[in-house]
């Protein structure tokens, strides 16, 4: 009998991006943190047939899945491409499977990608290092949203929290340490929207207006490095009204959406000490800073009224 696959090695992370949608696609810096949910994914060789099999065991909110599958699907083979497999000479089995919920904002298409690329890596003993890993998530990302930034990619790979910015070369990250645990909710609006849309949207307004998009980047140039600040001496205060700043900055953009501004009211309301959306926006997530447990649980319990799904986790 041959061996199990070794599914638990092909695990790649969600993530939540602290400060920096939009913004971090030119080329300024962004702090993301990876969640401890996570996308795993089995490799079978079908040496009988020709073709690709794909089966998706992965929770989801409602109709992501049918909103991204033909995404997800290009996806797929681009990353398989960049990997030199073939299922037209031999069949390929995928299942996906894992305890991340597959949602707008939470990188689940980047998580999905990166564990396709350790899966190949097991089956065909490449031996990649974790930046090749990285690359090949890149590649896989650009079925979902045409031209990433990378952010996503790299903390699904690496984990943790990150300070992350595209350059003209290679991207730039370096993992941050934190004074303390940070303790976050996020919530789902239960709304999918298309990453590549709205990113190309953000595109047409800044070519639209050149001016106005410049004020925007340079307020929150300055807000990130004061956020990576406040993280590193563990001033949650500080912290918490930084991302009320970067949601403000959001709406301007026009990404945000009145189903995300409600949850980040009803949050701040509840006593987190700031609150934005995270991702994509015009759907997807929001996340709230919560500095206590007892904070935490009094904030999930307010959004588990009006949001379609509510999560606690924390970055330490």
């Amino acid at each position: 009998m041959a061996d199990a696959f070794p599914v638990e090695k092909t695990r790649a992370f969600g993530k939540l991006i602290l400060f920096g949608e939009h913004f971090v696609v030119y080329k300024v810096p962004a702090l993301v943190g990876a969640v401890s949910a996570y996308t795993d994914c089995k490799l079978e060789y079908i040496d009988d047939k020709h073709g690709l099999e794909v089966i998706d065991n992965r929770p989801a909110v409602p109709l992501y899945k049918e909103t991204k599958s033909e995404e997800g699907l290009e996806a797929i083979n681009l990353t398989l491409s960049h990997l030199g497999v073939d299922y037209k000479t031999r069949g390929v089995k995928l299942t996906f499977g894992g305890d991340l919920c597959c949602a707008s904002g939470i990188g689940a298409s980047a998580a999905q990608v990166v564990s396709l690329a350790r899966a190949v890596n097991i089956a065909d003993s490449k031996s990649l290092s974790e930046d090749e890993i990285n690359a090949a998530g890149y590649e896989g990302e650009k079925g979902y949203h045409g031209t990433p930034s990378g952010i996503d990619n790299t903390a699904a790979t690496f984990g943790g929290l990150l300070r992350f910015q595209r350059t003209d070369d290679a991207p730039i990250f370096e993992k941050k340490t934190l004074a303390s645990p940070i303790r976050i909710v996020y919530a789902s609006t239960g709304i999918t929207a298309s990453t590549t849309k709205v990113v190309g949207d953000v595109r047409a307004k800044k070519e639209a207006d050149e001016a106005w998009f410049a004020n925007l980047i340079n307020q929150y140039t300055v807000l990130v490095e004061e956020g990576q600040n406040a993280i590193e001496t563990g001033d949650l205060t500080e912290l918490g009204k930084l991302m009320d700043k970067n949601h403000e900055l959001l709406q301007e953009l026009t990404v945000s959406c009145k189903e995300l501004d409600n949850l980040v009211v009803a949050a701040r309301d509840a006593g987190a000490l700031g609150a934005k959306m995270s991702g994509t926006g015009r759907g997807g997530l929001m996340i709230a800073l919560t500095p206590t447990e007892e904070i935490q649980n009094a904030v999930a319990d307010a959004l588990e009224k009006i949001a379609s799904q509510v999560w606690k986790t924390t970055f330490a």
